[in-house]
């Protein structure tokens, strides 16, 4: 993997081939994703200065560089190419910013964790694993073995929290507190609400001046404008898809599973008013595509399906 394939990766200007091999590369080794990561964050940071930039550029890829290699020791050394003009252009801007990000992640006392465009597997410090959905931000203390704290920016994770009773695990969440010891649960975060499932153990998650505890197989949905309110049972699986591939329902209502594949496949699929009542029990493999995966929802409840240029309508036939 070269420098200048994930600049271009940054800039949306790969092709089909080279997106793949970029992803390919960031999925075979947590370092190559930890070396990205910090490219698509300097990059980001960079954007407003990249106008103005007068610097010399071939001086300024050389520094950029040099600390690039001494903050990763422990990632290969990436080949530089020979770049154009407007690649050394790029490179320049992250040059001005590497120094200033690096001061930040040391004053914050945070690490950054990032998914993207692939599910991310990773184990904190403390022996904690986490399964992170695509596009899903999160970050967690330095020191994290004596301060065992998280913070959901966005998405989605599934943790698998090391048990250690002296240093209870905190994640923060839009004014949402949850903290656990030992247990296993998934945290959603929504664009106005953030959901808990709890799998195995107890969790509590407090709001404001509330607090209530949740037990293996149950949930709370809890958005930004209310008081922690009654919590439910879990009724299916849906909420694992991304970490299981298959999409599990028990009498789950049709638009629930019908809003998770269109999050899944990256899809716009819409419901007539006939069908949005209807309930199904069914799983489904993530493998299969989505078209034979509505295919099979069809079949269950006597639906057809029809394409209208992007988007896909279920209806009764």
């Amino acid at each position: 993997m070269n420098d200048e394939l994930l600049i271009k990766f940054l800039l949306k200007e790969t092709t089909s081939e080279e997106n793949k091999e970029v992803q390919n590369w960031m999925v075979a080794d947590a370092e190559n994703e930890k070396y990205y990561r910090q490219f698509e964050r300097i990059w980001k940071e960079s954007e407003a200065l990249a106008q103005a930039s007068t610097v010399d550029e071939e001086l300024a890829w050389q520094k950029f560089k040099q600390r690039v290699d001494e903050k990763q020791t422990t990632v290969p050394v990436v080949k530089k190419l020979k770049l154009a003009q407007f690649w050394l252009r790029i490179a320049a801007v992250f040059a001005i910013c590497f120094g200033s990000w690096l001061v930040y992640q040391n004053l914050n006392g945070y690490t950054d964790l990032v998914s993207s465009e692939v599910v991310l597997n990773q184990e904190l410090p403390d022996g904690s694993k986490l399964v992170l959905n695509k596009n899903t931000s999160i970050s967690y203390a330095s020191n994290f073995k004596s301060n065992r704290k998280v913070e959901l920016e966005q998405g989605e994770v599934f943790f698998d929290v090391a048990h250690d009773r002296s240093h209870p695990f905190v994640i923060d969440i839009k004014g949402v507190k949850v903290e656990v010891v030992g247990t296993s649960f998934n945290i959603k975060r929504f664009k106005n609400a953030v959901e808990v499932i709890v799998e195995t153990g107890v969790v509590k998650v407090s709001k404001d001046s509330q607090q209530l505890k949740l037990l293996k197989g149950e949930s709370i949905m809890l958005a930004d404008d209310e008081k922690i309110i009654a919590k439910q049972k879990t009724e299916d699986e849906l909420y694992s898809y991304y970490r299981t591939q298959l999409f599990v329902t028990n009498n789950t209502p049709l638009p629930k599973l019908i809003n998770t594949l269109g999050e899944a496949y990256g899809a716009k699929i819409s419901l007539s008013e006939q069908v949005k009542k209807d309930r199904i029990s069914t799983t489904l493999p993530f493998k299969f595509s989505l078209e034979k995966n509505l295919e099979t929802i069809c079949e269950t409840l006597d639906l057809k399906m029809q394409r209208n240029q992007d988007e896909i309508l279920l209806s009764k036939k």
